[in-house]
């Protein structure tokens, strides 16, 4: 039995979905769209390592409120725990030292397949809904007729 799987795209990140000015072309793959913010059936996971670094524990703590987390199968879990501990290895390397490239391109491709960073995610066509932002009030155009009339204009 062979399966197939749709992979990310290569090349330069897609653009969201509401940015595009052409939808009448067919992309092929179909868009899957998740609410951000923490899924509400999420496991119980494993807490960080007590001996993380603070920066590995604040991304492997972050995966939990994500909204790509909902994709996440136990397996997903495991490797993300795997990119913690080598984050927080290489985060507590001698400081003395340049990292090793290898271990950095290792880390981001872990990270990738994670899909924690939007690019990641439109490349595997899935959006995370963004939250409205607050509409702030526009300058009164009053305020500029006052300014003009006091100084004469």
């Amino acid at each position: 039995m062979t399966l197939e799987v749709d992979m990310g795209a290569h090349g330069p990140i897609p653009k969201r979905s509401e940015e595009r000015r052409r939808r009448n072309k067919d992309d092929g793959v179909e868009l899957t769209q998740a609410p951000s913010g923490p899924p509400a059936d999420l496991p119980d996971l494993p807490e960080p390592d007590s001996h993380w670094h603070d920066i590995a524990v604040d991304w492997y703590l972050s995966l939990r409120e994500s909204g790509q987390a909902a994709f996440y199968q136990p397996s997903d879990w495991a490797m993300a725990r795997y990119a913690a501990e080598l984050m927080s290895r290489l985060l507590s390397a001698d400081k003395d030292k340049m990292p090793n490239g290898q271990a950095v391109a290792a880390l981001d491709s872990v990270m990738a397949r994670l899909l924690t960073t939007e690019g990641d995610r439109r490349r595997a066509r899935i959006e995370l809904e963004r939250k409205p932002a607050s509409k702030q009030t526009p300058a009164s155009v009053t305020a500029i007729a006052d300014y003009r009339s006091s100084i004469g204009g």
